[in-house]
């Protein structure tokens, strides 16, 4: 029954964390890499009070947790937006606003969630089981949201009491206790809600978490200020943190250095080997669940959501072109020169050593630059043939995209580079306003939310404007499974379809690079990507 499958969702993603603390093997002659998720402040002597500034490596889109697809808002809104459930550094489901895991019927229809009582908004206004329902019903059903799709089919959400949620189904849906780990997850207060119904609630979002939203200062800042209120407010020992926006990798390490931030996310391999010899400076590292690649547009006209049209280009309408594509990205050599044997290849939306890996699911096509020529030539296109690519402009992305464009001279692709500012990147990918758009995702623990999300027909993820009924039963069946084992069968065989129509193009997954200074502690950063300063603190300068 689905109540045990959670119970095995969460001993299968423990698999993932145990497997991931033994030090990463690299090809031969490259460094091993072990993880370290940070440390909790826990019995460490802190000062209370002060400012920390984090540097942000690419500016947030909205700060609405209902309509976000950014990782950085993620991060911001780590702060000051509690979800119903989170993940430990073992990758262990926890209650966070929620007090227990869910109790989900026999038959699978019935998940009922218990909540937290007696805490508050940061606004004052009381947390119980109807806000939970007035945020839950905002993220499946408000026109526009990017959580509708990771949440399932929906028939019903409901209160039985101020302290329990009921969230009934259509159909049976696995993975909804991981989607409630993310955005999804994210309850705000109804009273901000309801004012302009909502609309403008990225302006000024209030929430339940250790700080509260005080300003933003667009493409320069966000601050956020310790909230008084939160429940758990004993244990948070920042007085503010300041979000600066830093897109240079090199510029946020040298402001480490001279100490005018104290946290950078998403540091260089080009820096990270030398930031880690500083005595000052402590390195934070795991695996990644989530991966990089390129979008293929093949149907998104109208903007993601809207009914398909096919594009009336080689490359769209041609399995070969796109195959042809993936051959000749030579995966391997990519990743290792890039990125000096940091990260690794990634062929799928799978995260390897999984409960849901198998052979098949994280399969890799060989580079094969000739046979990337002989399919262009089947499909009768001129060589070299031309795409172009939108890239987010940060230095390690466009030597990425760079080195990419020559794997794919060898097979017979001519790329053009455009690179674009993150945050318009974002709107591109929605819009559909791009022929190939290289982009990642930081990953969730639950494959629904890797793969479904951005190729079921119709999802408000499907930035391709990709459609395969094939795979959308395997989705669905494997949403509906609950056995781990059944439904890493099902996911390995969508790995085969995704391979064969390649609506995006997968190439390599990063690890999780965050540097602190030792001034502060506390600082946790886990494989889902979000580094948290809840908990965070200046160490006391007496010890």
């Amino acid at each position: 029954m689905l109540a045990r499958f959670t119970r095995m969702l969460v001993l299968g993603v423990t698999a993932v964390a145990i497997a991931s603390c033994a030090p990463v093997q690299h090809p031969a002659g490259t460094a091993t890499h072990t993880d370290d998720y940070g440390t909790p402040v826990g019995s460490q002597p802190v000062r209370e009070g002060g400012d920390l500034v984090m540097g942000l490596s690419s500016e947030p889109d909205k700060l609405d947790p209902t309509t976000s697809s950014s990782l950085y808002t993620r991060f911001v809104m780590n702060s000051i937006c509690e979800k119903l459930y989170d993940n430990d550094s073992s990758g262990n489901l926890v209650p966070q606003l929620a007090t227990a895991l869910p109790t989900v019927s026999e038959d699978g229809l019935t998940v009922t969630i218990p909540v937290r009582e007696g805490i508050k908004f940061a606004d004052g206004a009381p947390f119980d089981a109807a806000a939970v329902q007035t945020s839950l019903q905002r993220h499946f059903s408000m026109k526009g949201s990017q959580r509708t799709s990771e949440m399932g089919q929906i028939a019903a959400i409901e209160t039985a009491d101020p302290t329990h949620v009921v969230i009934r189904y259509k159909k049976p849906f696995a993975p909804i206790t991981a989607a409630l780990a993310d955005r999804a997850g994210m309850i705000m207060s109804p009273v901000e809600l309801a004012k302009d119904e909502g609309k403008n609630f990225s302006d000024h979002p209030v929430c339940v978490g250790p700080f509260k939203f005080v300003k933003r200062v667009p493409q320069t800042s966000i601050e956020v200020a310790r909230d008084p209120l939160y429940y758990d407010a004993k244990n948070v020992h920042l007085n503010k943190v300041t979000y600066r926006i830093i897109t240079d990798a090199n510029i946020r390490a040298a402001n480490l250095r001279s100490g005018d931030i104290q946290v950078a996310d998403t540091i260089s391999p080009q820096d990270v080997d030398a930031l880690a010899k500083d005595p000052d400076l402590r390195v934070l590292q795991s695996g990644s669940l989530g991966f990089y690649g390129a979008y293929l547009n093949i149907g998104n006209v109208d903007g993601v959501g809207k009914p398909t049209k096919q594009i009336d280009t080689p490359i769209a309408k041609d399995p070969r072109v796109r195959l042809a594509f993936s051959l000749a990205t030579d995966r391997k050599t990519l990743v290792d020169t890039v990125f000096n044997n940091w990260f690794e290849t990634a062929c799928s939306g799978i995260v390897p050593k999984s409960t849901f890996a198998t052979d098949a699911g994280i399969a890799c096509p060989a580079y094969d630059p000739e046979r990337s020529k002989q399919l262009l030539t089947e499909a009768g296109v001129k060589l070299p043939y031309q795409v172009t690519m939108q890239v987010t402009n940060s230095p390690d992305q466009l030597r990425y995209a760079q080195a990419w464009q020559a794997s794919l001279a060898a097979g017979g692709f001519d790329l053009k580079i455009v690179p674009t500012e993150y945050a318009t990147l974002l709107d591109v990918q929605k819009r559909g306003t791009y022929e190939a758009l290289y982009l990642g995702w930081s990953g969730r623990l639950d494959p629904d939310a890797n793969i479904a999300k951005f190729l079921t027909t119709g999802s408000a993820g499907n930035y391709a404007g990709y459609s395969n009924p094939a795979l959308d039963d395997l989705f669905g069946k494997a949403a509906r499974a609950t056995d781990p084992k059944e439904r890493a069968e099902l996911y390995g065989k969508t790995t085969a379809l995704i391979q064969a129509d390649n609506p995006y193009v997968y190439t390599y997954r990063i690890r999780v690079l965050t540097v602190h200074t030792k001034k502060v502690t506390g600082i946790e950063a886990y494989a889902d990507g979000v580094i948290r300063l809840g908990k965070a603190a200046f160490t006391d300068s007496k010890s």
